[in-house]
């Protein structure tokens, strides 16, 4: 499957069929309905519509349109209804003429005064019927499943970009995992090693040999040290974590929580790499990696 960034643009028009119930035939000036969908991160799915007075009865279905596509993320859909008058003049159908025509001549049997339509009136009607149309149901829905495709194409393309860069930063972060393994028994010993020679150092000074029992001690606490600066099982839960972060990017879908979840791992245990450093080297390691690691939580923000 591939993965879906929750950054994503999509927008479409539509010619209005005239949506009459007597199934008139569409007209130039019958209008055009317009639907934009915008997205952006979030940790849950939120939805938004702003939609004109005419496509408020809608919503449910465009709701339930998008709910079925979208996991996660805060969505907004826009959709707006440009009029026949707005779009340009056009011809109004035959049926609205003689529907007009018979309107004037009942009005005018109970009001002779009244002047008869002009041309300019016959239009402006004719826009106005269109835009007080209430059957918008069929090229909404048509409308929206297409722009909702292009949407989750634009989310697909952002999350490859985003799973190529997280490759990346995967090999980075293997590199200084592998540059970080052969420094930790060399770096124990060291460390083991110079506690022993400060300890044996101190006890020349006061000039006395040490009783067994303090030597015991002494490589206890120097053992002790040791471990506590040992950083193996640090790196060991690392090179899993990629891991399970590389597998993740591979198989896709809906991933962005839990690569969430394994990115406060990395950092945590990046950040155990660091408090624990003895050597300049081993800092520097442990640097580079919180920056990669916080490269990664950023792009993993955006993943569905």
């Amino acid at each position: 499957m591939p993965v879906y960034s929750m950054t994503g643009y999509a927008s479409g028009q539509t010619a209005a069929s005239g949506g009459h119930h007597d199934a008139e035939p569409r007209t130039a000036g019958a209008g055009r309905l317009g639907v934009e969908i915008r997205s952006v991160n979030s940790r849950f799915l939120d939805l938004t519509f702003k939609l004109p007075e005419e496509l408020r009865q809608h919503e449910p279905m465009l709701r339930e349109l998008l709910a079925r596509q979208l996991k996660r993320g805060k969505v907004e859909f826009r959709a707006a209804i440009e009029s026949g008058a707005a779009a340009g003049i056009g011809e109004p159908s035959t049926k609205l003429l003689q529907r007009l025509n018979g309107l004037q001549d009942s009005v005018r049997a109970w009001l002779p005064a009244a002047r008869e339509l002009s041309v300019a009136d016959v239009l402006r009607l004719a826009a106005g019927d269109t835009a007080a149309r209430s059957d918008w149901g069929p090229e909404l829905s048509g409308l929206a499943t297409k722009t909702l495709k292009g949407l989750m194409t634009a989310r697909e393309r952002e999350g490859a970009r985003l799973a190529t860069m997280l490759q990346e930063h995967l090999g980075h972060l293997r590199a200084l995992v592998a540059q970080a393994l052969p420094l930790v028994p060399q770096l124990v010993e060291q460390q083991r090693n110079r506690f022993l020679e400060r300890w044996q150092e101190a006890l020349g000074a006061s000039g006395g040999a040490p009783p067994e029992a303090a030597q015991d001690r002494a490589l206890a606490e120097a053992t002790a040290f040791a471990i506590r600066i040992d950083v193996a099982e640090e790196l060991t839960r690392l090179g899993s974590h990629l891991d399970e972060i590389e597998r993740l990017v591979k198989k896709g879908g809906e991933i962005g929580k839990r690569l969430d979840f394994l990115i406060q791992e990395l950092h945590r245990e990046a950040n155990t790499l660091g408090s624990k450093s003895a050597t300049l080297e081993l800092t520097r390691i442990g640097v580079d990696m919180k920056v990669l690691v916080e490269q990664m939580r950023e792009q993993v923000q955006n993943i569905e």
